[in-house]
């Protein structure tokens, strides 16, 4: 590791940290906090600050370590960032929310690229958009329990960054190194029973930069489209199936609801502390077998991708089938 990254990956680390501290004790704490209603899974106000505090640690070190064509893209998590604090404080129109994401969206999924030269490439720059807005919002959709948006920040965002190392990309290594070690630190105040929440402000820029340095790498050939789907599989199942059954019900999908299957757990009886560590743990080894299977034939990778795809159904049909009240 060069000084510099290193120097940026303490600095990030540190920043969060020491950030959230002053934030739990300022008034915007108040002004922010999260108090609980019926679709709720806490049961005493929060202050929504911890994004906040996380972002101020790790957007200053990448736009130092990385390259020109991120600082639109970081700039475009800050105002993301933005945006979401207002909502967490007032509540925005969903069309607001949607049209900023949007917006960002197609900054990240044009950033150092050309524009498209053929339909092929039209459509390419369409579904990246439309991917990095659904990892933009499955974060909020999951940001509900203590520990599993910053644990999966912590874990995923480490994967892309050894991934990117390994294929020679510093400066793509170097965003998610930063984004990472920020969010360890806000796990320190956010790991069950949690004294501070991402909020909106933190969770809608993480899913974003997630969703960026996927498409980014991807864009780049530092892994296949499956890598980081399978990294932050565990987001993006439960999300996307939860959405799904909602739609087919003819549910309005944008109303907070308690029905993904973290929650269903939660209600269920499992503590905060309980579901975070077993999270982890399928965050973690989604993340080893994906980097795992980064260098295994393409026959292994077939395997393991249907093998993650099976275990899924499986415990989502369990979980859905046990706890469907």
């Amino acid at each position: 590791m060069s000084d510099a990254l290193a120097f940026g990956v303490a600095f990030s680390a540190v920043a969060a940290f020491v950030a959230i501290a002053i934030l739990m004790r300022l008034p915007i704490a108040r002004r922010l906090a999260d108090h609980p209603n019926p679709r709720s899974l806490h049961q005493e106000a929060r202050p929504r600050v911890g994004g906040l505090g996380l972002l101020a640690g790790a957007i200053p070190a990448a736009w130092w370590l990385a390259g020109d064509e991120w600082r639109w893209i970081l700039a475009a998590a800050v105002a993301l960032a933005a945006v979401s604090a207002v909502d967490d404080a007032r509540g925005l129109p969903v069309g607001i929310r949607l049209a900023a994401h949007a917006g960002a969206a197609m900054i990240a999924a044009g950033a150092g690229a050309s524009p498209p030269a053929s339909a092929i490439d039209l459509v390419m720059w369409l579904l990246a958009v439309l991917a990095i807005v659904w990892f933009t919002n499955l974060y909020n959709f999951m940001d509900g329990a203590d520990g599993l948006a910053g644990g999966m920040s912590a874990i995923g965002f480490a994967a892309l960054a050894l991934a990117a190392a390994r294929a020679g990309s510093v400066d793509v290594a170097a965003i998610a190194a930063v984004v990472s070690v920020a969010s360890v630190a806000f796990l320190a105040f956010n790991f069950p029973p949690a004294r501070v929440f991402l909020g909106d402000a933190g969770s809608i820029p993480l899913g974003f930069l997630a969703g960026a340095l996927a498409w980014n790498g991807f864009a780049r050939g530092l892994w296949p489209a499956w890598f980081p789907l399978l990294v932050f599989s565990p987001f993006i199942v439960d999300a996307s199936v939860t959405l799904a059954l909602r739609l087919a019900r003819g549910e309005r999908v944008w109303i907070a609801h308690r029905e993904h299957a973290y929650q269903r757990l939660v209600l269920a009886g499992w503590s905060h502390r309980r579901l975070a560590l077993a999270a982890w743990a399928v965050m973690a080894l989604a993340s080893g077998s994906a980097m795992a299977a980064l260098s295994a034939s393409r026959m292994l990778q077939c395997g393991i991708i249907l093998a993650w795809a099976i275990g899924y159904a499986l415990a989502l049909f369990l979980v859905l089938r046990r706890h469907s009240g």
